[in-house]
């Protein structure tokens, strides 16, 4: 089965998606699971895994629904406040979902120190017990701390969202690469190739920009623990969907077949433990 393992949906309201400038004014309407549909289709995925957005319960309860009515979604990374004192009543009120697999929290808007908070750190402590995942989204200047931060969870399942956002607009490429490397030390990190177009030239960018981040990527993690993502809407600020998904498409095609067939669905449904 291939999945997409990085997607959004939103009703649009300039209130709660004020992160929406003029520069991704495309985005400023509502993507729903009928917009996606055809293009995982022509893409040939069977799938997704739906991704927060907006950090509230109620965006993750329907999140939730959605994925209920619409067999393709296979899972839902959600939110919760894990700084919360009733962090665990909270998970425990989602945990019947079949579909939520994983928690997320947008560190990258977070003090540069938020990996620290004591707080945080507990309510990460909690998802091993109710058997979720941990989408770290960071920047690269995140890294050195994200190392430091998944050391402290050897069991905790964790996978870095768009491989720390490389600066890959103006080539910069050794800090990002030693705090990747670092980081693909711990064997419970996952990585998803997803979110680089939008990290490269919107208007310019080629394969031929982002490949030196992929070599990278694979020189680290290796094939069994990456997984393809299309940061759908996102993403078409800098290219249409199908373009976003033969970058990797692309780039793997000389991989052995067991090997292309991980990025683009086993390791996804591995690390998730998707009921496919």
């Amino acid at each position: 089965m291939r999945i997409d393992a990085h997607q959004h949906f939103w009703i649009y309201n300039p209130r709660e998606y004020d992160w929406i400038d003029g520069k991704m004014a495309s985005l400023r309407r509502d993507f729903l699971p009928a917009d996606l549909k055809p293009l995982l289709d022509r893409a040939g995925f069977d799938g997704s895994v739906l991704v927060q957005v907006r950090q509230t319960l109620e965006e993750t309860c329907w999140l939730l629904e959605l994925a209920e009515n619409s067999p393709f979604i296979v899972g839902v990374v959600g939110w919760v406040n894990l700084r919360s004192p009733q962090v665990r009543l909270d998970l425990e009120s989602l945990c019947g979902k079949s579909k939520l697999v994983g928690i997320r929290h947008i560190v990258q808007a977070e003090p540069d120190d938020f990996l620290s908070d004591p707080n945080f750190l507990h309510g990460i402590s909690l998802l091993e017990e109710f058997d979720l995942a941990y989408d770290l989204l960071i920047y690269t200047k995140h890294l050195p701390q994200a190392v430091e931060f998944v050391r402290q969870f050897p069991q905790q399942r964790f996978v870095l969202d768009h491989l720390a956002k490389p600066p890959i607009k103006s080539g910069a490429i050794d800090a990002w690469a030693r705090g990747v490397r670092e980081l693909a030390d711990s064997p419970n990190v996952y990585a998803k190739l997803s979110g680089l177009v939008t990290e490269a030239d919107w208007q310019a960018w080629k394969p031929e920009d982002v490949r030196p981040y992929l070599d990278i990527a694979f020189e680290c993690f290796g094939p069994a623990r990456l997984m393809i993502g299309s940061d759908w809407p996102v993403c078409t600020v800098a290219a249409p969907y199908a373009r976003v998904m033969n970058l990797v498409k692309d780039y793997i095609s000389s991989c052995a077949e067991q090997d292309r067939e991980g990025v683009l669905g086993r390791n996804a449904a591995t690390f998730w433990r998707l009921k496919l």
